[in-house]
């Protein structure tokens, strides 16, 4: 077995208010390969961003890991602090936010923000490290590289400068990326473009990928794997043509019922009834159970149900012949 570039373990983020203990990250665990796109999918405030965010140590306090481990390449790094943790940011994992102009600093030029970054976390010279900047937005598809190396962010489009949030994540040579929403501020045919260059250069790398998303349609064009959030807990995990053609829990059937293309011929898109419970009001026992047509006395009793191997935390898992709606 190859060993996980990232393994994660139980991990709990927890956030301390007025009101109690919140906790948006309620013990996740997952491995990501390396050359593997993990997608990880679900509701606007289902813990997605804040997982990725404990990775790379980006918790805005009182944000913190409350429990478990974080592993990458074998060391486990959610004890790191200070510089160890910049010099892990780059090197070891780079970052690609959903709003390139977060990303890149509006006052310098592109190539210097290239350079810069290899400077920092690669052994080459600054004439090597041009060299290396051009060929950067060469394999990203920057047309001209040569002469756009020396363009401001603000020169570029959308699509482009996304382009170049991708060859600056990379630039580094990272072992794992995580790219947190990288084509929701883009057209769809953008998307395609964007999607299509993730997968290609990870796979010539090696790169392990935590893809972070709320669009099934991506998850099912760039993933191998899904990893399906909500409320802070693992609902499903397993293979992306599995997960999506044969969901076993009712949270992931509901999400694909809830497509065009599932609700093909119908009048209306199929709606999953309810909300996601608020982080200070989260249910005992399973947190779906109150949205849920399956729930059973069971569902309401804690503990909850964690991923096992049959790879749904659910009491009651469809099966492929079953439907739930």
């Amino acid at each position: 077995m190859t060993q996980p570039v990232l393994s994660i373990r139980n991990l709990s983020v927890e956030i301390p208010t007025r009101r109690g203990v919140l906790r948006p990250v309620d013990q996740v665990s997952y491995d990501i390969a390396p050359g593997e796109i993990l997608g990880v999918v679900g509701e606007s405030g289902a813990g997605k961003s804040m997982a990725g965010n404990a990775v790379i140590g980006l918790l805005n306090p009182p944000a913190h890991i409350a429990g478990g481990e974080i592993w990458l390449g074998g060391a486990r790094i959610d004890q790191l602090r200070g510089e160890a943790l910049r010099r892990l940011r780059g090197k070891q994992i780079g970052m690609v936010f959903q709003d390139p102009l977060t990303s890149l600093n509006p006052l310098l030029r592109i190539g210097d923000q290239l350079v810069e970054t290899m400077l920092t976390h690669l052994d080459i010279t600054q004439a090597e490290a041009r060299d290396r900047a051009i060929r950067a937005l060469q394999e990203v598809g920057i047309p001209g590289a040569a002469e756009r190396v020396n363009s401001f962010p603000h020169e570029f489009s959308g699509g482009m400068r996304q382009r170049v949030v991708i060859a600056l994540a990379l630039c580094a040579e990272p072992s794992l990326v995580i790219a947190d929403e990288p084509t929701t501020a883009l057209d769809v045919s953008v998307q395609a473009q964007i999607i299509a260059l993730l997968k290609r250069l990870c796979r010539e790398r090696g790169t392990a990928v935590m893809l972070i998303t709320h669009d099934m349609g991506v998850i099912a064009e760039a993933t191998d794997r899904v990893a399906v959030m909500y409320a802070g807990r693992l609902a499903e995990l397993g293979p992306v043509r599995d997960v999506l053609t044969r969901p076993s829990h009712p949270y992931t059937h509901g999400l694909m019922a809830s497509t065009p293309l599932a609700s093909a011929g119908q009048d209306r898109l199929h709606q999953i009834p309810g909300a996601m419970p608020r982080l200070d009001a989260v249910p005992d026992g399973c947190a779906f159970h109150p949205r849920c047509p399956r729930a059973t006395d069971l569902c309401r009793q804690p503990p909850p149900p964690r991923v096992t191997q049959d790879q749904a935390a659910c009491w009651h898992p469809l099966t492929a012949a079953q439907e739930v709606l």
